[in-house]
């Protein structure tokens, strides 16, 4: 199978110990491209000098609300530095991880969005598609990228939504990214709107070390297991898999821009 994982950490600690191994086991696997967020302002050099020095490693560079009281008004303006010199770089490919998180009750809703709008601005303007991160925020995320259309789409990163949200997503250009939450037996309803998708509105991907498969239950998640991720899903879908790995990869490639 040729698989592309559009949503990977792998510049977190998790992996310092054995990074060029897990790589190693990718290639071995299938996975020919990954893509490695950025969370943090702390975090883009690490990530960028990672994917810098690996074939097949792609960055994306965003400002996550989980990490909302570590971020400062300046790293806006380093954010927009940075898409500006690296604009037109094959291997700078989105906007991301940001977005809108509910769960935490603790994080403020307000600057949430402030935030989550300066960004979908940021990929606006540098017409980058963006990858987002969306916690029991699905109706607030909608309305906001229906103010905003953005030409390119992106990604709804670990979607877990209804069926109707999809709906909703998919017509704003928008793809959903599919990973370990689905293999578990007992998350019912995200199963059923798994087996339902379009083909055509699918990425796959791990959020590696985070959000590993049942599968691999109780483990460090890595990009290594997107076989088995998929493998799994395709049984979901009653669909061989290796036409799964080839959609979702088409899939990416068209929203990324890759040949």
């Amino acid at each position: 199978m040729r698989l592309i994982d559009t949503h990977t950490h792998l510049d977190f600690p998790e992996f310092d110990a054995d990074r060029a191994d897990v790589l190693a086991h990718c290639r071995d696997q299938g996975v020919e491209r990954l893509v490695v967020l950025g969370v943090y302002q702390g975090n883009w050099q690490r990530l960028w000098h990672l994917v810098e020095a690996n074939e097949g490693l792609h960055a994306a560079f965003g400002l996550h609300p989980v990490y909302l009281e570590d971020h400062r008004p300046e790293h806006l303006e380093q954010l927009r530095d940075w898409l500006g010199r690296l604009a037109g770089q094959r291997k700078l490919c989105a906007v991301g991880e940001f977005g809108l998180d509910y769960y935490l009750e603790h994080l403020d809703r307000t600057r949430q969005q402030a935030l989550f709008e300066a960004q979908l601005e940021l990929a606006a303007e540098f017409e980058l598609p963006v990858l987002l991160h969306v916690r029991r925020a699905h109706a607030a995320t909608i309305a906001t990228l229906k103010r905003f259309r953005l030409r390119r789409g992106g990604i709804v990163h670990a979607f877990a939504g209804s069926y109707e949200e999809a709906r909703e997503y998919i017509k704003l250009g928008f793809r959903l990214g599919l990973g370990g939450a689905a293999t578990w037996p007992q998350a019912k309803r995200l199963r059923k709107v798994v087996a339902e998708l379009p083909l055509e509105a699918i990425v796959l991907e791990t959020d590696a070390p985070d959000m590993a498969p049942s599968m691999h239950a109780h483990q460090r998640n890595s990009p290594e297991y997107l076989p088995d991720i998929c493998n799994a899903l395709a049984r979901l879908r009653d669909m061989d898999a290796a036409e799964l790995a080839e959609a979702s990869s088409r899939n990416a490639e068209q929203l990324f821009g890759w040949k």
